[in-house]
């Protein structure tokens, strides 16, 4: 029998991870204008329909297929269709199964698992288009872009070598990314630069920074991803173990750290430490962490918090000063703070574990090689999703079109593209 404890462990840090995308919506929907807060929100619930299907149908054969060589797109060239896998056939026949052996936890358990994971990276990219592209355009884009982009990357990232599988050819080359720097934040941030590229900048945009309508959304959103982000770093060990207490403790402690960062360099910068600022902030160190979880001293889950709380509220303002519309600095925080977490490991991990191998950090003498897989795959990562992301949104916007006219922009993409409005009055509603 399959192990009641570990099965329930991986179902209910599933749970939680389903949590952060709900919570990616209110963080979001506060940062937008209020004309703009149902759009937003949309957006993620969308992709919540949307990915999840296609995850069941054959997302997990294409990231998880363990038959045959690795290819550069999957397990057996561009997609790896394992047809026992179609809508996760084989996988309801193993949950049946009475011989499982001791401490181990159905398949199913594990494509729910990680189902949620990429629901919620396909929601992060909208915040680089807030206030400006079609509903249809953004769920057909997210539809592809998943099917190309992030479905082949968790393979490379996330399929880990076994005694029957080499494994995705990023984890059999010694990748550390415990829960997703790659195959999640630079993923969706460079997708999300590529977005804002193709869209082009918002009305009002070289008037400078706009203000988020409702502060105490942002931060009921980043507390709801802080506590999801506890199934996410932690559940990725798959077991209530020493590594999994270790993800966790540094899930708290780097976000912690990086609210200070972030409300540090806010102070100096800007006059003023935000409660924006602190949410964000946590976020920041909250993606940082992500693939470092497992392989840092706190000692150091700290450090990596403040210099990436630090070094992120400076890269939100790259955007004034290049010129590209990232609405809700997806890049700023989540492209550029994974590749600090990601290249992190490859100075200060300390160790590896039997389940996630890979190299010791420079500092406790394991030379450059780990820091040479870590920046590799996060260049590949980078280049493959920014170029996927651009043609499929490029398509897009010239065929159907992507964005709406800056006329139902100026008067409220809610109501232009749902019908609806975040905010009525009592008497208007009589």
């Amino acid at each position: 029998m399959f192990d009641q404890g570990q099965t329930a462990y991986v179902l209910i840090t599933a749970a939680m991870v389903l949590l952060m995308t709900p919570g990616l919506a209110f963080f979001y929907g506060g940062l937008v204008k209020a004309k703009s807060v149902i759009s937003m929100m949309m957006m993620s619930f969308g992709a919540i329909g949307l990915i999840a299907v296609l995850w069941v149908l054959y997302g997990y054969s294409i990231a998880f297929s363990n038959s045959g060589t690795p290819g550069f797109h999957g397990k057996e060239g561009v997609f790896s269709l394992d047809t026992g896998m179609f809508s996760l056939n084989s996988l309801v026949d193993n949950a049946h199964s009475t011989a499982a052996s001791a401490g181990s936890y159905p398949a199913l358990a594990f494509a729910a698992f990680q189902a949620t994971f990429a629901i919620i990276t396909v929601a992060l990219i909208s915040g680089a288009i807030a206030d400006r592209a079609k509903f249809g355009a953004w769920m057909v884009f997210a539809g592809v872009w998943a099917t190309l982009v992030y479905f082949p990357v968790a393979n490379w990232v996330f399929n880990l070598p076994t005694k029957t599988s080499t494994g995705g050819w990023l984890a059999a080359k010694g990748l550390i990314d415990f829960a997703g720097g790659t195959a999640v934040h630079i993923d969706a941030g460079s997708a999300g630069l590529a977005l804002a590229l193709v869209l082009g900048r918002r009305v009002g945009f070289a008037k400078g920074a706009y203000k988020p309508h409702n502060p105490p959304f942002v931060m009921l959103g980043a507390g709801l991803l802080w506590f999801g982000w506890f199934g996410f770093n932690a559940g990725s060990e798959l077991g209530a173990d020493g590594t999994a207490s270790i993800a966790f403790i540094n899930t708290l402690a780097a976000p912690a750290a990086a609210v200070l960062g972030w409300l540090i360099v806010e102070k100096i910068k800007d006059g003023k430490a935000t409660s924006v600022g602190a949410a964000s902030g946590a976020v920041t160190g909250l993606v940082a962490i992500t693939p470092a979880c497992a392989a840092l001293t706190p000692f150091w889950g700290i450090v990596l918090g403040i210099v990436s709380g630090a070094i992120c509220c400076i890269a939100i303002d790259l955007k004034f000063k290049l010129g590209f519309d990232d609405s809700l600095d997806v890049v700023g925080v989540h492209l550029v703070g994974g590749i600090v977490g990601t290249l992190f490991i490859g100075f200060f991990s300390y160790s590896t574990t039997t389940a996630h191998p890979g190299g010791v950090g420079l500092i406790y003498g394991g030379g450059f090689g780990q820091l040479g897989i870590q920046a590799l795959a996060a260049i590949v990562v980078m280049v493959y999703s920014f170029v996927g992301a651009f043609v499929i949104g490029w398509v897009i916007q010239k065929t159907m079109g992507f964005r709406i006219t800056n006329e139902d922009e100026i008067a409220g993409i809610d109501t232009a593209v749902h019908g609806e409005e975040g905010y009525v009055l009592l008497d208007e509603r009589v």
